[in-house]
């Protein structure tokens, strides 16, 4: 492998709502790359990038798969890294991760949904990254299509600049191709499994006031860009080549100031080379974006890591994934330098040294070797020991940190058991390597009853863990019904001490705090800690051993044994004895004084309360509604579609929502449509926590010996 240009790569992902059609738009970029020669078919369970079994029988993506493909334009060779992401809330982590490390990305929409409620999560997940976007209209050829109805979509429900770059010839059963605004060419194209299935004619005459009434919207936006533009823009619109024209509005997608959108019907077999050309005319390549971040980890300072394939080498692994036939796949996104396959690199957050032993290329589940990665690269590597995702490796001789990623808490666990001896030996193996692939998903075990407590972001990330367990690793298991992550917090403050004495002969155990235990400040989570000891009464080797005990008592709450989200602790003052003080007495002592200091600051349940978005005809209306209000649902906005739909938004405890989809289709007569992400915790009504926790018959754990 020669190195290349990297003004020739581009990092892409595919994001959209669920059944927009993100799978079967990748599918057409393989095709017409010529990466696959057969169209693979979601529906069919035929797709490449969806390759795992339960993806191909229910339909959907499930984890985010990654390829390579190259597309010649304009007689370059373009290198496009391109990753698949799932559109179910449940599995979020996939597109926050695989976003974390993309240039770019291709927003898909449905031309009738338009923007639904998990296109508007994963936008946010981009800028958050500060993700340029390209919107890509699907399904023109659907009943009800409407394309710059979802161009107006996008502005008004998302806030961005959406500025069409082409136009549907027609829509529906009528679509026949796009008019490039650009070049002000017609496309129709032939509905066959052709690698060139489309003829380049002129404009059709019904449509011209229409073309250069939006060329000028276009025109308009891309001068706002560039300021040269913008004086021949108002000179004479004319003088405008195509070459300026496109590296404006290229300038206006890379600042996120634009957001060119297109159409087409992955399908159907249209818009897709269009597509492609737009991918590589206005996302960035890696030499585009910003210079990444790092802290040097010898300094503590920030640095910047610009994409040279001689600098030195630092990437993100942003998935670790399990293959029957090579083991661990850790993937990563080189930032910096060259790492070559069988060389030494360093984990910033174990300070090891780990061993690259394989390089590969993704295509898919497919690996194909190679033997280097440089600078703007995706790939994935074999042979680390000790990897999770987030981690930074680097130059042995240059210790960088990257920052890291953060995910939410799991909200729903199911106790489970496995069936046999055996199982059970398998069980303990398979739940570590699932965790260790899927950030969100949790084990632990519950030492009273001995189960193990697996938790996830909803029912159908739990369902397919325990397909996986039975099929891939072949673990037979019992499951429970599913429970709620519920968790605790204090409402009140209070100053107490605690003083742990303990005398066995020889040598004893002492430690005396006086502390305040009280809420967190606001935004808060974990322990915040503090010590306003003075005059050495509590020597400051103990200090780190008061917070040490602090927060592994958060672990279990005073009344149900729950998690407790936060808390505050402010050491104030203490004492301890020269001879029997150490630091295992004041870890102790700090866990002892939780629990007894807690009861006193009026503890409170908490329980998740669900985003909960429900499309539905306006017949059924007053039956959700009613319903929601059952279920404890608090109604937070009303509104309706283009097409007459009526759009529900609500708060909805966690607790009444199991089984809801079901409900749902019965109350609608299968019409309505629901998606649900987590939102936030609330306190749980009194007479409801008081049940809970009678049921959960927690006993707060007797003072240690």
């Amino acid at each position: 492998m020669a190195k290349r240009d990297l003004t020739f790569t581009r990092n892409i992902g595919i994001m959209a709502h669920i059944d927009a059609g993100k799978t079967t738009t990748s599918e057409r970029i393989l095709y017409y790359t010529g990466k696959t020669h057969k169209i693979g078919e979601v529906h069919d369970g035929q797709a490449t990038m969806d390759w795992m079994v339960q993806e191909q029988e229910r339909g959907i993506t499930i984890t985010s798969a990654a390829t390579t493909c190259f597309w010649a334009y304009k007689g370059k060779q373009y290198h496009i890294n391109l990753i698949d992401t799932p559109g179910h809330v449940d599995f979020t982590v996939e597109v926050e991760r695989s976003l974390r490390v993309l240039d770019g990305t291709v927003a898909t929409f449905d031309a009738v949904g338009k923007v639904q409620p998990q296109s508007e999560t994963v936008w946010r997940q981009a800028d958050k990254y500060g993700v340029p976007k390209i919107a890509y209209v699907n399904k023109m050829d659907r009943v009800g299509a409407d394309f710059l109805g979802c161009v107006e979509d996008i502005k008004n429900k998302l806030g961005a600049t959406a500025v069409p770059i082409s136009l549907p010839i027609g829509s529906e059963e009528d679509f026949q191709g796009i008019v490039d605004l650009i070049s002000r060419k017609a496309i129709y194209y032939r509905d066959a499994d052709e690698l060139v299935n489309y003829d380049v004619r002129e404009v059709p005459a019904d449509m011209r006031e229409e073309v250069e009434l939006w060329r000028g919207k276009l025109l308009e936006a891309a001068a706002e860009s560039d300021e040269a533009i913008m004086e021949k823009f108002f000179e004479d619109p004319e003088s405008l080549s195509e070459e300026e024209i496109v590296a404006a509005i290229r300038k206006g997608t890379i600042a996120m100031s634009i957001v060119p959108a297109t159409c087409g019907s992955s399908y159907k077999n249209k818009g897709v080379q269009f597509l492609l050309d737009a991918v590589v005319r206005y996302l960035p390549s890696p030499l585009d974006i910003p210079a990444i971040k790092a802290t040097n980890t010898h300094s503590g300072k920030a640095e910047e890591l610009h994409p040279t394939a001689d600098g030195p080498f630092c990437a993100l692994v942003f998935k670790i994934a399990t293959d029957p036939y090579v083991g661990r796949l850790a993937y990563l996104r080189a930032y910096s330098g060259t790492l070559n396959a069988g060389s030494y690199v360093l984990n910033s957050r174990t300070g090891k040294k780990e061993r690259v032993a394989r390089l590969y290329q993704m295509h898919s589940n497919k690996q194909n070797p190679i033997d280097f990665v440089e600078a703007g690269d995706i790939c994935a590597a074999v042979g680390f020991k000790d990897l999770r995702t987030g981690d930074t490796i680097c130059d042995e001789s240059h210790h960088y940190a990257l920052e890291s990623m953060e995910f939410p808490d799991p909200v729903i666990g199911i106790a489970i058991e496995p069936k046999t001896q055996q199982d059970l030996d398998k069980l303990g193996v398979a739940l570590g390597k699932l965790a260790e692939e899927d950030p969100t998903f949790t084990v632990k075990s519950d030492n009273e009853t001995g189960q193990t407590i697996i938790s996830g972001m909803g029912e159908l990330h739990l369902d397919i863990i325990v397909d996986r367990l039975r099929r891939e690793f072949g673990v037979e298991i019992n499951q429970g019904a599913p429970q709620v992550n519920y968790k605790e917090a204090i409402t009140t403050s209070v100053q107490h001490r605690e003083v742990f004495k303990k005398q066995t002969g020889g040598r004893g155990k002492f430690a005396d705090i006086i502390v305040e235990i009280g809420p967190a400040d606001e935004g808060v989570t974990g322990l915040q800690f503090e010590s306003q000891v003075k005059g050495g009464n509590v020597p400051k080797e103990f200090i780190p051993a008061v917070q040490k005990g602090f927060e592994s008592a958060l672990v279990n709450g005073v009344l149900a044994g729950y998690e407790m989200q936060s808390l505050k602790v402010t050491l104030l003052d203490g004492s301890y004895h020269p001879v029997d003080s150490d630091q295992l007495s004041f870890e102790l002592a700090a866990r002892m004084a939780f629990r007894h200091a807690c009861p006193k600051c009026h503890p409170v349940l908490l329980e998740p309360i669900m985003n909960l978005e429900v499309v539905t005809p306006d017949d059924y209306m007053g039956d959700i509604v009613g319903d929601l209000n059952r279920r404890r649902g608090q109604i937070v906005a009303m509104d309706s579609t283009s097409n007459g739909a009526r759009i529900i938004k609500a708060h909805v405890p966690l607790a009444e929502q199991f089984g809801y989809v079901t409900v749902l289709r019965t109350l609608s007569s299968g019409r309505a449509t629901s998606t649900m992400s987590f939102d936030h915790y609330d306190e749980v009504p009194g007479a409801m926590a008081k049940d809970i926790i009678e049921k959960s018959g927690y006993r707060v754990p007797q003072d240690e010996e």
